[in-house]
């Protein structure tokens, strides 16, 4: 997988923002993740080296905005610049998380159409709230590839009214960071059972610094919260892409 941050810095839109990993990373480097700024690296999907061959080789993922929000209102000026790498770059694969999908409808190029084919956009929720807020949007928007993301996760969340077959996988994770949220176990397990009733992949990312497992709270240090939700092994199937 490559990283591509074609700009950097985001504003907290919800609860979901708290301990944001990008404004944690920044502060101890003095940089104000709120100020939004283009990158040194936003032409990187279209770099070629000395042979004139593209720097990303083809069929790579590549993970897009990952220190902001590709649809963040910041970015307006150069999104459409970004969409014709996108476009040119057909042969490449873009994974997007976002949290603005109440924005998607303005953020699109004349294109789009019902969406390309090598964009997944994945939506995050953390509560029901947001999920009651966000996923109706997501649903009825025109995205080839949709994944939804309920990281961090920070109570229960029923999704039974939003896993329909446009759906292609639901990734669960829990809070990292000082005065984290408790992820319970039993959010994780009902979420993947739903998964597993609908036949959509599932993936536990990670435990979260609390997790919560047969009322045992435990404490679990950064380097060991991805591991040990691997440990759980409940996760189901592949990502399958939707045609």
């Amino acid at each position: 997988m490559a990283l591509w941050n074609p700009w950097h810095g985001c504003h907290k839109l919800s609860v979901g923002c708290r301990l944001c990993y990008v404004y944690r990373g920044d502060a101890k480097r003095g940089i104000d993740s709120s100020i939004v700024t283009q990158t040194k690296t936003f032409d990187l999907p279209t770099r070629k080296n000395r042979k004139g061959e593209y720097k990303i080789v083809s069929g790579t993922e590549v993970a897009t905005c990952f220190t902001s929000d590709f649809f963040v209102e910041d970015a307006d000026i150069w999104r459409q610049e970004a969409w014709q790498m996108i476009r040119e770059r057909s042969d490449l694969t873009f994974l997007m998380i976002t949290k603005r999908i109440d924005r998607f409808h303005l953020c699109l190029p004349d294109d789009w159409g019902d969406g390309y084919e090598n964009v997944t956009i994945c939506c995050t929720v953390e509560n029901q709230d947001r999920a009651d807020y966000r996923l109706p949007i997501y649903l009825n928007a025109p995205i080839k590839h949709k994944i939804i993301i309920c990281e961090p996760i920070l109570e229960s969340i029923d999704l039974t009214s939003y896993l329909d077959a446009s759906i292609e996988q639901v990734v669960v994770g829990g809070e990292s960071g000082n005065g984290a949220t408790t992820c319970n176990y039993d959010w994780v397990l009902t979420l993947r059972n739903l998964c597993a009733e609908r036949k959509i992949s599932f993936w536990f990312k990670q435990t979260g610094a609390k997790f919560m497992k047969d009322g045992q709270l435990y404490n679990i240090r950064r380097h060991f919260q991805h591991s040990q939700a691997r440990k759980a092994g409940i996760n189901i199937l592949e990502p399958k892409r939707k045609k």
